[in-house]
């Protein structure tokens, strides 16, 4: 069997092409809570990729998709432990080890792509990096870009008057509960599985979220209308064990480091690849696109985002929104 197995190699050229590959392959495994098939999943096969393209068989990568170790809390400690390598995180990391520097997660703050990488850039976020480093035991290493949020609805939102007692089905997490009902928005909380029926059966009157939530729902058998808001710019953050990545030679550390950044960007463009398709089936489907003036939206919601930037860190509101009121 065995002599069978090296035949087959050689024939194959495995042999001279993968010098490490009957060696001791250093395991990554990598970590999502996507299924397989988007711009996640698309990142994994290219971070993968590219380590197999610079040094063959020295890496074994193991994608874990949907949640397979867990959700991302669990994840992170199982990271923490040094019980896994990689994951490509939400926002948990931040609210978990940093949240008085996380302007990220408050709606209305950030409406460009250029603004969340410059605040990340900024000392509030480099603080953010630091301590959620050393409280979680993370090695980070940048963000892949994710779909804008932005709402659904059964009318025409043009402006926070329309959502006076509009009935928004949002997740659990209080600093969007805080601002959309600041904004005046009606919250309702829905679980994720039920947000077709709770539209259907007039439970709610819309959602936010991004654009592969109405399309892969087909949101659009109960609603009418998308509302451009770019509320929330969340993007995915690729972070690893920091006991499992100091115990690498300097080599393999900065050959992983480079298909991260290979793969952030891949993962980034697929997104955005995907993000325009979703808008243009949407509208094949019936949908009507609103692109409103957000900036009323965000006075509205400013004193809401004035009380929760007063929980955070110095410097965070002029880091975020570049001013000291």
């Amino acid at each position: 069997m065995r002599n069978t197995l090296l035949a087959t190699l050689t024939t194959l050229g495995m042999l001279t092409a993968a010098p490490f590959a009957l060696a001791n392959p250093i395991e990554i495994q990598v970590n999502n809570t996507m299924s397989e098939g988007g711009s996640e999943s698309a990142a994994v096969e290219r971070f993968a990729e590219y380590l197999e393209e610079q040094a063959p068989g020295r890496f074994d990568v193991r994608p874990f998709l949907a949640g397979s170790l867990g959700g991302e809390n669990a994840v992170l400690e199982l990271l923490n432990l040094g019980q896994t390598q990689l994951s490509i995180t939400g926002g948990n990391w931040r609210q978990q080890y940093a949240p008085e520097y996380d302007a990220i997660t408050v709606p209305f703050v950030f409406s460009t792509w250029d603004e969340v990488d410059a605040y990340m850039e900024s000392p509030s976020g480099q603080a953010l990096v630091e301590k959620a480093e050393e409280q979680g035991g993370l090695k980070f290493f940048g963000t892949q870009h994710r779909g804008p949020r932005h709402m659904t609805a059964n009318k025409p939102i043009h402006s926070p008057e329309d959502l006076q007692g509009f009935r928004l089905r949002l997740p659990s997490l209080p600093v969007w509960l805080e601002v959309w009902e600041e904004i005046g928005a009606q919250v309702v909380n829905v679980p994720a599985p039920e947000i077709y029926l709770a539209m259907q059966t007039g439970q709610v009157d819309g959602h936010e979220n991004s654009l592969s939530s109405p399309y892969t729902r087909r949101l659009w058998e109960v609603q009418d209308h998308i509302i451009m808001t770019s509320h929330v710019q969340f993007p995915w953050n690729w972070v690893a064990s920091k006991r499992w990545w100091e115990g690498l030679d300097a080599e393999d550390q900065e050959l992983i480091a480079e298909a991260i950044d290979v793969a952030r960007e891949h993962g980034t463009q697929r997104e955005k690849e995907l993000d325009e398709f979703y808008l243009e089936e949407l509208k094949k489907n019936g949908m009507t696109i609103i692109e409103p003036d957000v900036e009323p939206f965000r006075e509205a919601a400013l004193p809401a985002i004035d009380r929760v930037m007063a929980d955070m860190a110095e410097g965070v509101r002029e880091d975020a929104l570049g001013d000291t009121q």
